[in-house]
């Protein structure tokens, strides 16, 4: 056989039959979810729910249960990106195949996802993250009695160095500007530079950004907000209500980033509620469990009278020395935080308290994380609720996938592979370890004879010679 040569130059076949394609088989993952979903019918209640929102004649466009496919790929693969997943899909064969694209054919682009996002508006979306929590409940993966309940920050697609005064529309060096101006760092006509700009603002005292005063003119939704890691961003606000014993995600909403959590937890758990009630699940939310963040007197006492939800929120220390005030308050708001504090300091309450902190926190680490949501990269708020949404969805079909399949994405497994490898690994090694203790008690219950030591010669006093060698004199007076 002769040595094949790679020609970059030469010209390509005009006409390919259909034969002679590349066929490969599917992703394990990928082919084990379109089944899920095609036994639950999605492609043809999709399409029926997105028939009002296109025209009835004209070309074909992208199929709805297409679009909604490359979202869940972005999430299984953690690709953040509109090109990025546009550019996986078409590269991928297996993915081509999850998505139901010919080879003979191009992928969706990722402007056809911005269209199709902007075409169909968010109750679509949301009917979508319902029909998920649907089928976990028709597979008896659904319980929703114990929630739990945290936020995190999400990066926003614009600059801080972007913004811009609400009231006289100046970017930051223009405002430092006019500072350098009033305190008489600069005359009235002078322009400094960028090293005296920075100088300046290194300098002056009470340095600080409010979302009253500044906006984004990029993406006027995002709000100045604090990070995890300290860092401050433009960002938007992600809360979850995450069922405690099942790790599914009854809600997900995005807030803008400078409201608390005291102000948005009832919205999200009430829309928990509704999305179980039209899953058609008849299980009634009881307990609420959260951090120390949602404890507030106003709250408790909103959930206590008027919601049937029951709250276990940590109370968080007061400084020493000082009490809580109850004569300038009303009563209700008294009796619920001392309920509240009686079932936090329940035993009960540790260990919900204990899994709030574990697989709440999970949700995020995937969906966030390896699921590529935690920098969004559209602008506006209904569109990253629109995408975030659908990432919460395919996290649970991925937990779904986990409990019926044993993988949870496509790279489980990956880590089933690994898991093998340590099992056999740490099978050898105790086999290893119980041949030497059986070889160590053989040998102490078997009798070995010894030839007698040899007794070893007294050694000599060393004392009286080294004094009588210290004494001694030689002839040449040494």
């Amino acid at each position: 056989m002769s040595l094949g040569r790679r020609n970059e130059e030469r010209q390509s076949q005009f006409w390919i039959a259909t034969q002679h394609l590349p066929v490969v088989p599917g992703h394990v993952f990928y082919e084990k979810l379109n089944a899920l979903l095609a036994e639950a019918g999605f492609d043809e209640w999709i399409e029926a729910l997105c028939e009002p929102y296109y025209a009835k004649s004209g070309r074909n466009g992208i199929p709805p249960g297409v679009y909604f496919r490359m979202l869940m790929v972005g999430y299984f693969e953690g690709i953040g990106t509109q090109r990025g997943i546009a550019w996986r899909c078409a590269d991928s064969l297996s993915i081509r195949k999850f998505l139901g694209v010919p080879v003979d054919k191009d992928s969706p682009d990722h402007s056809s996802l911005s269209i199709i996002r902007d075409r169909l508006p968010w109750e679509v979306h949301s009917a979508a993250f319902v029909f998920g929590l649907e089928l976990a409940r028709k597979k008896k993966l659904l319980d929703g009695r114990t929630v739990g309940v945290d936020s995190t920050m999400l990066e926003a697609n614009a600059a801080m160095k972007s913004i811009v005064r609400r009231d006289t529309g100046e970017d930051w060096q223009q405002y430092l500007t006019g500072l350098m101006r009033e305190a008489g760092t600069i005359g009235p006509d002078e322009t400094p530079t960028a090293e005296q700009i920075k100088r300046f603002d290194k300098s002056r005292k009470h340095k600080t950004v409010s979302n009253d005063e500044w906006e984004s003119p990029a993406d006027p939704d995002s709000r100045i907000a604090r990070m995890k890691d300290g860092t401050t961003h433009l960002a938007y606000k992600a809360e979850h209500v995450v069922d405690l014993k099942t790790e599914m995600i009854l809600s997900a909403e995005i807030y803008h980033a400078n409201q608390g959590d005291t102000q948005t937890i009832e919205d999200t758990v009430r829309l928990g509620q509704v999305n179980l009630e039209e899953s058609g699940s008849d299980v009634q939310i009881r307990d609420v469990v959260g951090d120390s963040g949602y404890h507030s007197a106003e709250i408790l006492e909103t959930f206590a009278n008027v919601t049937p939800f029951r709250t276990y929120i940590v109370e968080p220390k007061l400084p020493r020395g000082k009490s809580r005030t109850w004569t300038d308050k009303p009563p209700g708001q008294h009796a619920a935080v001392y309920a509240n504090r009686r079932r936090w300091r329940g035993t009960r309450s540790r260990q919900l308290q204990r899994q709030r902190s574990e697989r709440v926190e999970r949700t995020f680490a995937h969906v966030c994380e390896t699921g590529g949501a935690r920098r969004t990269w559209l602008q506006g708020i209904e569109k990253v609720r629109k995408r975030y949404l659908i990432a919460a969805m395919t996290h649970n079909l991925g937990r779904l996938m986990r409990e019926l399949f044993g993988m949870g994405t496509p790279r489980g497994l990956q880590k089933g592979a690994e898991f093998l490898d340590g099992v056999l690994r740490a099978v050898y090694l105790a086999v290893l370890a119980i041949r030497r203790a059986f070889a160590l008690s053989w040998r102490r219950t078997t009798t070995i004879c010894r030839a007698p030591a040899t007794p070893r010669p007294s050694r000599m006093a060393a004392a009286g010679w080294r004094r009588d060698h210290r004494n001694r004199r030689f002839s040449t007076g040494c």
